[in-house]
């Protein structure tokens, strides 16, 4: 266009323009006009658009940044051009593309080149996640902004309003202030179903709570059940209402908040309540066996490790449920507990042992429900205890030996005793009787020595047990028997301590407490309630006389060796026992018109000779109450120390001894001179009995204290009756003292205290001396 730079191109005729056209256009322009078309070009689509932005726009970048002025004009032009051209595709464009034609001359190439996407250097990663956060977060404002405070007022309202008449509408709205209270016990915001309400106050809180328990299910009775039914002991479920369906919903929600506030609560007397309200809505829970099983969860729980009232209360909402769903939860239930019981029984003291009782009645109670399925468990667990023994008796390392002597293996042996007791008489239970008895035995000889007496009683206990309530024949006696054999009681103890040992709580002994007095004591006191404990069942059979002669015998040996007058007394006051109830059983069974084979006439006779009694039992339960009363005290903790009425030994300091003596004696000797240099010309035995008295008194002290063990043997004295020590104890300790205290020569002078002055005067100058001649021999 150099020749026709200043001409208008409207001016130009074809011939002109062609020719300015073919000089003086640049190369780009056909190719602008191709990227149109392509553009411009139908079924391209996106594809056409990538390769425009792609491909053909770098040309135009790579083109020089200064445009001429009037190029969009120029392409306007070209563009009219295109109409003459090629009339069909400019057709086409007007139709689908209008705006490409209808362009506005003003825009510019920088326009166009601004609309081309830079990347940036960096993209931003997690933008999306970001925004999600930002989404959930606005979402939870605005829950929070649409809960409803719950009121003391609002509380009030309900309360009056379910008590005139509760509609489903109402209970729903209830259950859902519930539901807020109980999330607030744990912090949580709603969780994926969050309730409308909101509680924040305390006050609110315990008031809402508190009508649930109460009062809120006596309305919903009325609800379900407008007439009351005609038997009340009937179980009636809340399922067959016709207003079931309406309600369904709403009491699993409130069901499952229950079981939340049960595992919440800390405080034992609000627990109760709850348990207690928890107990009257259990058919409730049989509607739901997703709610049921997590009910019985958690009263396993409080039963194992709540306080004494919880523990009653879970057990009831436990049976309660059992006795109504035997067959779909007594199975897994009974393992369960079972092994909550073996875990909450592993240590044994004299506050946990109640506890573990209570388990143990109260699981007994449970396999008392269905003996077949009671027979399944007990059958699989006895087995466990035996395959135990019997590895400890093979294998014989300590290992071995620990797993069957501890608390948990003891505690589970006299468990399956009591439970084989309880259900007695019953056929599919009593085959388990003799393995049961067996393993028990081979627990006892497994370490037959003297440190493990505490957990033979136990085991003897155990068998005591079984033996009563089965009425079955269990050889307890030589295992009692075998301890007067083992045991020297003559021997002199090396140890005094005054703590007795409580055999209930431990299952060995140190070798410390084999050498105390107290171990022999006690000792003694269990060989004599295990054998009462065991006669006593048996005094009333009708062998009696044949079944106590080895122990007569071994008795009678055993009075003839000990010469400790203690422990004589109440073996004599067993064998006199003894031999009484033997002599009384040999006279009524020589008045039996029946014989031996006759098994009923036998146990018929026993029957009326177990009702009339016999001396042996009227004598034991004499014992049995007293027995019961020091077992309390011991279970319970508390030292009995203060009954023993110890006597106090006082001691004064050496120097207030010596100014004592020098005011008693101050009107005898009118010195200033020691206590020592006083006794100088009194003789010498008299210091030697001070000085062995003294050490006499300080050997007592540290004797006192457990000190000194190997001397204490030959201070060893045979004990007499607790009366005779109690009355002259004070008057013996206080010449003791004295004699201790006082030396030898200051008792002389004390008695020399009642001469006169003139007296001792004569006494001192003693008789005249007499002065005899020498007689000298011839030598000298």
């Amino acid at each position: 266009m150099a020749g026709g730079g200043g001409r208008n191109l409207a001016e130009l005729s074809l011939d002109e323009f062609l020719a300015a056209g073919s000089e003086s256009e640049p190369d780009g322009a056909w190719e602008e006009e191709e990227e149109v078309e392509a553009e411009a070009r139908p079924g391209k689509g996106a594809a056409a658009e990538r390769r425009l932005n792609g491909k053909a726009r770098p040309a135009v970048e790579a083109r020089p940044a200064p445009r001429k002025k009037g190029k969009a004009s120029e392409h306007k032009d070209q563009l009219s051009r295109l109409k003459d051209r090629d009339p069909e595709f400019y057709k086409f464009l007007e139709e689908n593309d209008r705006a490409l034609l209808d362009f506005d001359a003003s825009d510019s190439s920088d326009e166009e080149e601004e609309r081309v996407h830079v990347p940036p250097d960096k993209l931003e990663v997690a933008s999306d996640e970001e925004d999600e956060d930002d989404e959930q977060q606005a979402k939870v404002k605005q829950k929070r902004a649409s809960f409803i405070p719950v009121s003391l007022k609002m509380v009030e309202e309900w309360k009056r309003a379910a008590e005139r008449n509760l509609t489903p509408k109402l209970f729903h709205t209830i259950t859902q202030a519930f539901k807020a209270a109980v999330a607030t016990t744990k912090g949580d915001d709603g969780g994926a179903d969050p309730s409308k309400f909101q509680v924040t106050d305390a006050a609110v809180f315990n008031a809402l709570v508190s009508f649930c328990i109460r009062d809120l299910f006596h309305y919903l009775q009325k609800l379900l059940f407008p007439k009351p039914p005609k038997n009340k002991h009937k179980l009636i479920l809340p399922s067959t209402s016709p207003l079931w369906s309406k309600l369904r919903l709403d009491v699993k929600v409130y069901l499952g908040c229950s079981i939340q506030l049960l595992s919440c609560l800390t405080e034992a007397s609000v627990g109760a309540a709850v348990l207690q309200h928890v107990n009257s809505i259990v058919p409730y829970f049989l509607s739901f066996p997703k709610q049921c099983r997590a009910l019985l969860k958690q009263a396993i729980n409080l039963w194992s490790t709540g306080e004494e009232t919880v523990r009653v209360l879970a057990f009831l909402v436990l049976n309660k449920i059992c006795r109504y769903k035997k067959e779909l939860y007594l199975s897994p239930l009974l393992k369960q507990m079972y092994i909550a019981f073996v875990k909450n029984s592993r240590f044994t003291s004299p506050n946990v042992l109640p506890m573990i009782n209570f388990m143990q009645r109260t699981l007994t109670e449970m396999y008392a429900l269905d003996t077949r399925t009671s027979y399944q468990h007990a059958f699989i667990y006895i087995r466990q205890l035996a395959i135990h023994l019997r590895s400890a008796m093979t294998i014989r390392k300590k290992e071995n030996f620990q797993s069957v002597y501890n608390w948990q293996y003891i505690h589970c042996l006299y468990f399956w005793c009591r439970v084989l007791s309880t259900i007695y008489p019953s056929e599919v239970m009593e085959p388990l009787i003799y393995p049961l008895t067996q393993v028990i035995i081979g627990c006892i000889k497994l370490v037959p020595t003297s440190r493990f007496y505490p957990l033979r009683m136990h085991c003897i206990r155990a068998l005591t047990l079984l033996s009563e309530n089965t009425r079955t024949f269990i050889p307890v006696l030589p295992f009692i028997l075998e301890v007067f054999q083992q045991v020297d009681f003559n021997k002199k103890p090396g140890r005094i301590s005054a703590k007795p040992i409580n055999f209930a709580v431990i299952l060995k002994l140190s070798n410390a407490n084999l050498q105390e007095k107290v171990y022999r004591d006690g000792l003694i006191d269990q060989l004599y309630d295990l054998m009462l404990e065991y006669l006593h069942c048996q005094a009333y059979s009708i062998g009696f006389p044949e079944l106590v002669l080895p122990t007569i015998i071994q008795l009678k040996s055993f009075l003839k060796e000990c010469k400790i007058a203690n422990y004589c007394k109440p073996i004599r006051q067993l064998l006199e026992k003894l031999q009484e109830n033997s002599a009384y059983i040999s006279n009524r069974r020589q008045k039996a018109a029946f014989g031996v084979a006759s098994r009923e006439a036998v146990e018929q006779w026993e029957k009326q000779v177990k009702e009339e009694g016999t001396p042996l039992t009227k004598y034991y339960s004499q014992w049995k109450k007293l027995r019961e009363k020091e077992i309390q005290l011991e279970i319970s903790g508390k030292e009995r120390l203060e009954d023993l009425n110890f006597p106090e030994i006082k001691r004064k300091k050496q120097n207030e001894s010596k100014e004592e003596d020098k005011k008693e004696f101050k009107d005898l000797f009118e010195l200033d001179s020691d206590s020592d240099e006083e006794n100088a010309g009194f003789p010498i035995k008299g210091k030697g009995k001070a000085k062995q008295a003294s050490d006499d008194s300080s050997e007592a002290s540290s004797k006192e204290y457990g000190e000194d063990d190997d001397e204490e043997e030959g201070r060893y004295e045979i004990e007499e009756d607790e009366e005779g020590l109690e009355d002259d104890s004070d008057s013996d300790a206080e010449e003791g003292r004295e004699g201790a205290r006082v030396p030898q020569g200051s008792q002389q002078r004390s008695r020399t205290g009642g001469m006169s002055r003139a007296d001792l005067e004569l006494l001192a100058q003693g008789d005249e001396d007499v002065v005899e001649d020498l007689a000298f021999s011839d030598d000298d």
